[in-house]
């Protein structure tokens, strides 16, 4: 209320300003709008601006009329210089001031129009999507809810229209293409507001006038029916009438007594005539063009039938032919006639067609009709099919035989090609004359066919029609009459084969030919072309003369004998060869041989040559050889042999045989021996085989080799193969001959087999694998194929990173040795070995043997290894880590067993710098260790990997003697308390809930396999190690000094009496003999334990410049396992050398010392260094250099 009161008192006050004292102002006032035009439901925000603002207020004015007052705008605040308005006007505003009074003058106006929300529409009458120019049209504008408004309206566009241009209604009275275009209107209900513009409505004008088009279903009415006429408007358009017209075109359209109108645009029509149509629409009508006409023509009862004079399935070219239309039941009615020919254009209304000289043209199908007035006639005639063939045909004369046998005659046969009717035939004999053969020259059969007995040239042709049409005249056919005389082909010579070059004459004999003079013809299949002479001489035949012979003799060109039977020739293309063979081409002393000589392909009528040394124009005679038959002759000397067979005159040769060498044989004996005398050998070796001859005395010999392998030896008498292959191999035989008689010879030798084999591999086995304290290390190489000669080289395997393992020699082995063992003596740590084998000079190499490995608990400090958990056995879900220290950077893990081509972590793991982490995937039981990259072994490790729910806890490295250790039981899962049972070596050593075992102070006796039980779960057993500490021993009683003594003295005489037997000198022994080695196979399947080394019998263990030991066994305590004990008695016996090694000097003087000492069984021997009794002994210069037994 209070705010209306405002506004009230403002606008009086307003008023009153312009007629109080308010001062005039000549301030600029400017009016703006956001937007001219007032959407429906919208509004437009107008702004009035003054020129220096400050303190004025606004007021606001409208014009609603171009005659209107003004009226003021009521707004709620005078001080807005914005105001919103949401209808049309024409608006202006001023600004006011109370103090000091000023009153601005108003701005310029600004027209706002308000888009009303009806809705203007567009309908076009009537309603045809296309107009023809004349047509009126009439365009609607209607508003939507428009009630009683008094609306005017606007058009776009305003041209053309004949109604007012504020009308509903837009008319245009004759429409032409200028109309076309898009129309458009709004409605106004006063100056400042409307409806928005209509959609555009598109009018289209077609410049041209339609044209109606009639079809028809059938242009026949059928006998008693009707057709069906349609009329439509092109171009197709809406809101047509049609009108139909018959006859001319008049003012008068058809109506129903005339048709039958069937819907809007088709009629039915019954009767003939000349129809029409045109369309029609709008008020007044607007007719489109007269349609084309359609002439309908009704069909009557009568039929129309061609037929053909003469009645010939095909015509030729020439022939004259009728074709006739006749009507059926026609009567007396006059008619017309029409025809439907192939080609012609030509129009016939006669009832015959005639065609006097067919061409290929008038081929074709023919019809007819008969016409009685111009819109009624018959139905059209079936179709007859008239073929004029463009060819003139020819007769075709046959003979079922062209010779006449004796008193028999023969049957000629005429037809005409192609074949067709209605032919009569004409025969003729010699010339083409104009009279044929009547009946007393031949048997007439039948139409075509006549009987001769006569010899003649035969001709036939064919005529038929009025006039005569002929064919052309037949081929002539000769028939000739054959005599009772026989011919005959010889051939000369008679040979069922011939060679290319020889000779031939065939002849062809006439039996019982009396005086005649006879003419010769031939028939051959080959390319010869024999003259007509009775004889054909061939003077050098070739394989075009191969085939078959044929003749006759001919008295007269009708009159001959019968072809002769069929002689064959056959003409080889090879010349041929003689073909030598020998019973044997070796003679034995007093001896001789036999030699054949025959000629390939077979044939007959040869004679053989034969000739000695070179081939000769002179052939060997009776006193050079024994003649014994046709191709053979007996030989008693030497030499290199040939043949050749000839015949014929002149003589046809044969090629030369190929060489036989005939050998003679003398006494000395040949044979072949082997350097080195290996009969196997292998790969790359190098071998040399030599032949000699057994009392071959001053002679000069040459050698000859004989071998079953790829090799080809040269003809010395020895035979060197540098590098062997496995194409060496076979059996290898040799022979000498005598230079100065070539044809003598030894025997071939015995022959000697060798054998390629392919390089051999070593195989190297080690023993023990598990080291303890004080053990010595055998190793044994062997030849996967044994064979002769080998000398055996021993490497240690050193961890190459970058490749697999490099060889150092070990000592005492850079010449090999004889023996396939080896003693490594006192390793401490890990290993690795290799070996190979050598023979031969230059030497021939083995390849290395794979590594094989001693393992080794005790750490190394230049390189060590650790596992993470600390223990031997672990779950199979436990993660187990082997990290590696000392003295490197570069580190790799390898296992044993492994997969042939997993050995290292990379494969099996993660290393990660010096540490390897086991993939659970790959965990397996396992003996581990690392390499360093300066070429170091770690301590071993035993880790195996349990699948079961229990597992002992054990220290995974050997426990020094005296150290605590603890034991311990765990479970895959929790359970009840229970006791657990701890064994060693099988025997229980605790039962109680303690899952740990703990030793406070452990000693060589702990040493053993333990396992836990707990609740009749048992755990997998493991072995601990335990390192013996050195400590010094001392003697209080003369006892053991005094059985030391004797048992010292014992073996020193022992040792004196098995001298002779002492093994080669040097610092190293090696044994031949040794107990097998354990293999370390990859693929062997197995946990390595060191349950290998740990025994209680120690081997004898001999070596040349070291302390060894020599065991006496004590019997073992098998019931007490680990916990019992026995006293043996070690001796330690240290051979030493003073001499030089390799010298032959006066050996100087040697002790061999013996020390007796007593320990408990299952301890290592005392080390060398421990006090000691010694006898000393000096040997003789019988021991020489060799103190080593």
């Amino acid at each position: 209320m209070g705010h209306t009161l405002l506004c009230v008192l403002g606008l009086l006050l307003l008023n009153t300003l312009p007629y109080g004292h308010a001062e005039a102002d000549k301030r600029q006032v400017t009016l703006t709008a956001d937007k001219t035009i007032i959407p429906p439901g919208g509004s437009v925000t107008l702004t009035c601006s003054v020129e220096n603002p400050a303190g004025f207020k606004y007021q606001w004015f409208r014009q609603t009329s171009d005659t209107s007052a003004k009226t003021s705008l009521q707004t709620e605040n005078f001080d807005d210089s914005h105001t919103v308005i949401t209808h049309g006007g024409r608006y202006t505003c001023r600004g006011w001031r109370r103090e000091p009074e000023v009153l601005t003058p108003e701005s310029d106006p600004v027209t706002i129009q308000e888009t009303v929300s009806n809705r203007a529409s567009l309908t076009l009458q009537p309603s045809w999507p296309q107009i023809f120019r004349g047509e009126t049209i009439t365009i609607r504008c209607e508003i939507d809810g428009g009630g009683d408004t008094q609306w005017t309206y606007e058009w776009e566009p305003t041209s053309s229209n004949t109604q007012s241009p504020t009308h509903s209604e837009y008319r245009i009275i004759s429409a032409t293409e200028s109309h076309s275009g898009d129309y458009r209107c709004k409605g106004r209900k006063d100056s400042y507001s409307s409806t928005e513009w209509s959609d555009y409505i598109r009018l289209t004008v077609s410049s041209q006038t339609p044209k109606a088009q009639l079809r028809a279903d059938d242009t026949d009415i059928p006998v008693g029916g009707s057709v069906t006429l349609t009329c439509s408007v092109n171009p197709s358009s809406s809101g047509w009438k049609y009108f139909w017209y018959r006859g001319e075109k008049t003012s008068e359209p058809l109506t129903t007594p005339d048709v039958v109108f069937l819907s809007t645009g088709q009629i039915r029509v019954s009767q003939g005539g000349l129809y029409w149509c045109r369309g029609g629409r709008g008020d007044p009508v607007y007719y489109t063009e007269y349609s084309d006409p359609i002439s309908i023509n009704k069909i009557i009862a009568n039929k129309a039938v061609v037929t053909l004079q003469p009645n010939w399935s095909e015509i030729y070219r020439g022939e004259k032919i009728t074709l006739r239309c006749e009507i059926k039941d026609g009567g007396d009615t006059e008619w017309t006639y029409e025809w439907k020919p192939p080609r012609s254009k030509k129009l016939q209304t006669n009832n015959e067609y005639s065609i006097s000289r067919a061409q290929w043209s008038h081929s074709g199908e023919y019809s007819c009709k008969g016409r009685r007035d111009s819109y009624s006639s018959t139905d059209w005639s079936d179709y007859i099919r008239l073929t004029v063939s463009s060819q003139t045909p020819k007769a075709h004369l046959r003979a079922d035989d062209t010779d006449i046998p004796v008193g028999v005659s023969v049957t000629l046969t005429c037809s005409v090609n192609p074949s067709s009717s209605g032919w009569k035939y004409f025969w003729y004999r010699g010339e083409k004359t104009s009279e044929p053969l009547t009946t007393p020259d031949v048997v007439f059969l039948s139409t075509g066919q006549i009987r001769v007995s006569q010899g003649g040239l035969y001709w036939c042709r064919g005529g038929r029609g009025v006039p005569v049409y002929y064919t052309d005249y037949s081929d002539s056919i000769s028939i000739n009459t054959i005599t009772a005389n026989k011919a005959v082909v010889t051939l000369q010579p008679n040979w069922s084969e011939i060679y290319r070059g020889e000779k031939i004459t065939l002849r062809c004999e006439i039996k019982d030919r009396a005086d005649t003079e006879w003419t010769y013809e031939w028939k051959t299949t080959s390319s010869e072309k024999p003259s007509n002479q009775n004889e054909h001489s061939i003077w050098f035949a070739t394989v075009s003369h191969s085939g078959e012979y044929s003749c006759k003799g001919r008295r007269d060109s009708y009159y001959s004998t019968d072809w002769s039977d069929y002689t064959r020739l056959t003409v080889s293309s090879q010349t041929p060869k003689a073909h030598l063979r020998a019973d044997d081409t070796d003679i034995p002393v007093g001896v001789s041989v036999t030699l054949t000589c025959s000629v390939n392909p077979s044939s007959s009528g040869w004679k053989y040559f034969w000739y000695r040394g070179e081939k000769t124009s002179e052939p060997l005679t009776t006193p050079d050889v024994v003649f014994l038959s046709a191709g053979q002759i007996s030989v008693s000397q030497g030499g290199l042999y040939w043949c050749r067979g000839g015949r014929g005159d002149p003589v046809y040769y044969t090629e030369y045989s190929d060489p036989i060498r005939i050998n003679k044989i003398i006494a000395n004996k040949a044979v072949v021996t082997l350097q080195p005398n290996w009969s196997e050998i292998h790969s790359a070796e190098k071998i040399s085989l030599r032949c000699e001859i057994k009392d071959g005395g001053d002679t000069e010999w040459m050698y000859e080799w004989k071998t079953n392998s790829s090799e080809k030896p040269l003809h010395q008498n020895e035979h060197s193969i540098w590098s062997a292959t496995v194409s060496h191999s076979g059996e290898y035989s040799c022979k000498g001959r005598m230079k100065h008689a070539q044809q003598s010879s030894t025997e071939w030798s015995d022959p000697i087999k060798l054998t390629v084999l392919d390089k051999p591999q070593s195989v190297l086995t080690v023993s023990p694998l598990w080291l303890s304290p004080g053990d010595s290390v055998t190793l044994n190489c062997s030849i996967k194929d044994p064979s002769a000669g080998w000398r055996f080289y021993w490497y240690k395997a050193v961890p190459d990173l970058s490749y697999y393992y490099s060889s150092e020699l070990l000592p005492g082995s850079s010449n090999g040795t004889e023996q396939d063992s080896y003693i490594v003596h006192g390793p401490t740590h890990t290993a690795g070995y290799k070996c190979r084998a050598g023979r031969g000079d230059p030497v021939y190499y083995t390849d290395y043997s794979e590594p094989k490995f001693v393992w080794s608990g005790d750490f190394h400090p230049s390189a060590s290894l650790t596992v993470s958990p600390d223990r031997v056995q672990h779950f199979t879900s436990d993660s187990v880590s082997v990290n590696c220290e000392g003295n490197s950077t570069e580190w790799r893990v390898r296992r044993f067993p492994e997969n042939r081509y997993r050995p290292y972590c990379s494969s099996w793991g993660r290393m990660t710098g010096s540490t390897c982490n086991i993939e659970s995937y790959w965990q397996s039981d396992a003996v581990y260790w690392c390499e360093s990259g300066s070429g170091e072994f770690s301590n071993t490790v035993n880790i195996t990997i349990q699948k079961t729910d229990i597992i002992l806890v054990s220290p995974v490295h050997p426990v020094t003697e005296g150290d605590s250790v603890s034991l311990s039981c765990r479970l895959r899962r929790q359970t009840n308390e229970s006791n657990v049972f701890f064994y060693r070596n099988e025997k229980l050593i605790q039962n109680d809930t303690r899952r740990e075992l703990n030793i406070s102070a452990v000693s060589k006796s702990d040493e053993g396999f333990y396992k836990c039980q707990y609740s009749q779960q048992v755990s997998a057993q493991s072995w601990m190690s335990i390192n013996a500490v050195s400590r010094p021993e001392s003697s209080s009683s003369p006892v053991p000094l005094i059985v030391g003594l004797v048992c010292g003295i014992i073996l020193i005489i022992l040792l004196l009496l098995l001298y002779r037997y002492r093994p080669s000198k040097g610092s190293w022994f090696i044994r031949s003999n040794q107990s097998e080695g354990i293999n370390q196979d990859s693929n062997t399947n197995h946990v390595v334990n060191q349950n290998e080394a740990q025994r209680h019998d120690y081997s004898t263990h001999l070596h040349g410049d070291a302390p060894l030991y020599e065991s006496i066994k004590g019997s073992e305590d098998t019931g007490n396992g680990a916990g019992g004990s026995q006293d043996v008695t070690y001796s330690l016996i240290e051979l030493k050398n003073f001499g030089k090694k390799r010298k032959q000097k006066k050996p100087e003087g040697s002790a061999i010392y013996s020390d007796v000492k007593t320990a408990t069984a299952g301890k290592s021997p005392p080390a060398a260094t421990a006090d000691a009794v010694y006898a000393e002994l000096k040997p003789g210069t019988a021991l020489g250099n060799n103190a080593a037994i």
